[in-house]
């Protein structure tokens, strides 16, 4: 039983109410943000865009459109859970963040081009502000449904519920954009991409009901105008005791340098492929399923891995084969090779991912009634981050002419990673 909520934890069918939401947004992650939508935005729009005046490319338009989406949550995330864990209203915001996600989502259904370009813009920005701001609410459920000794498997679980949901929508997607006249659309009609991004916020919204009755209710009333100064006291509160708690403020820090690498290897995967390995649309959308299948499998995996040879052991072994892979994509020539080095991204991307979300959980203080706010700071972490390893990425690309010498830039995110894990001390819980 948590004490701070009354919730019975360890529940097999809560459990997998927590995992669904990741079945549920994971699609977003999957086909806006990677697969299908970027694409989508620079066919239908012109190479140069005039925006309040100002002439720019429209990949620079899209890349400031997911700058300022990260931001933007980047600065509430820590405001809005600071009120969450004050007023008990975690929920309130995981159906707030979820429902403007999903709805975002579906207004993309009405952009075709140039003439539309403020609902592609906007409703892309809102949709990734819906998923990032749901994040911090979903992640911090963690500790409040099971106990330590099954963070590794069930954080597993989330991110493999994840995997499998978002790959099977892009599969189905996939199927309708490469053989519409299957389903009576023309060649030449945008239709076919705009029914991908409503299918998913149908699928985010539809799934995530499941989580929504299954996750430990709200706790507190109503809101109150102290509200707003409550959830900056509660923030500041955490944040103190962030500074006083080594462990937790060393592995924030690790975490922080190889999130750097992983975000910015997993957004520029099929950038490289498509540049550096002249793949074309097909054989990238091999290497997106294979990223996401072998994640499934890699989060399962190393969390096994974990739970005999601890958290942080498997963290090392992780962050060693990431700087390998960064190292070994600088010499990468044939595409079969290029294949092999998706593969083990995808492999150490799924472990990475889970085992840092689990391994953050045991560090928190036991019983802490303000678990969303702790995980606003992992949360923002990981945005701030993402900006770090992309502006680094890019910077290293302009100055070298290409993209082999960014990918070997990353390998020292890693390194500093290593090295500041090696100072914190997880505890090795043993599983039942």
């Amino acid at each position: 039983m948590n004490e701070n909520t009354g919730f019975k934890r360890n529940d097999p069918k809560v459990i997998n109410g927590w995992a669904l939401f990741d079945w549920a947004n994971s699609a977003y992650a999957l086909t806006i943000a990677v697969a299908i939508f970027p694409a989508y935005f620079e066919e239908k729009t012109a190479h140069v865009l005039s925006v309040f005046g100002i002439e720019m490319y429209n990949t620079t338009l899209f890349a400031l459109a997911v700058a300022v989406s990260y931001l933007a949550i980047a600065f509430l995330s820590p405001i809005l859970s600071g009120i969450a864990d004050y007023s008990g209203r975690k929920m309130f915001f995981l159906k707030f963040f979820t429902t403007l996600g999903a709805l975002a989502c579906i207004s993309l259904f009405f952009f075709e081009g140039n003439g539309d370009l403020a609902i592609g813009t906007l409703g892309f920005m809102l949709a990734t502000i819906g998923f990032a701001g749901s994040l911090v609410f979903y992640n911090s459920y963690l500790p409040d449904i099971v106990t330590e000794d099954l963070y590794n498997r069930v954080s597993a679980r989330g991110f493999a519920f994840g995997y499998a949901g978002s790959v099977l929508l892009l599969i189905f997607n996939l199927i309708v954009l490469l053989n519409p006249a299957w389903f009576g659309i023309p060649e030449e009609s945008t239709l076919a991409a705009r029914l991908a991004f409503l299918t998913v916020g149908l699928w985010w919204i539809g799934f995530a009901q499941i989580s929504f009755r299954r996750l430990p209710k709200d706790t507190n009333g109503a809101f109150s105008r102290k509200l707003l100064t409550k959830g900056f006291e509660e923030f500041r509160k955490v944040w103190q005791a962030v500074k006083q708690a080594r462990n937790i403020k060393f592995f924030l820090l690790s975490f922080f340098f190889y999130s750097a690498g992983v975000q910015t290897v997993l957004s520029l995967a099929s950038l490289f492929a498509k540049v550096e390995m002249n793949m074309e649309t097909s054989e990238l959308i091999i290497v997106i399923l294979l990223l996401q299948i072998l994640g499934l499998a890699g989060a399962y995996f190393f969390a096994k891995l974990s739970d005999r040879i601890g958290n942080k052991a498997g963290l090392i072994f992780m962050l060693i084969l990431w700087t390998f892979i960064c190292v070994t994509g600088f010499f990468v020539v044939e595409k079969w090779q290029f294949y092999a080095l998706a593969a083990g991204v995808g492999l150490v991307m799924g472990g990475v991912q889970s085992q840092s979300r689990s391994t953050y959980s045991k560090l928190l203080p036991e019983e802490t009634p303000d678990t969303t706010s702790y995980f606003s700071f992992y949360d923002v972490l990981e945005k701030a981050a993402t900006a770090l390893g992309s502006f680094s990425f890019a910077f290293t690309g302009q100055l070298s002419g290409g993209m082999r010498y960014s990918v070997l830039a990353l390998a020292v995110f890693f390194l500093a990673g290593l090295l500041v894990l090696m100072t914190v001390k997880v505890k090795h819980s043993r599983v039942r």
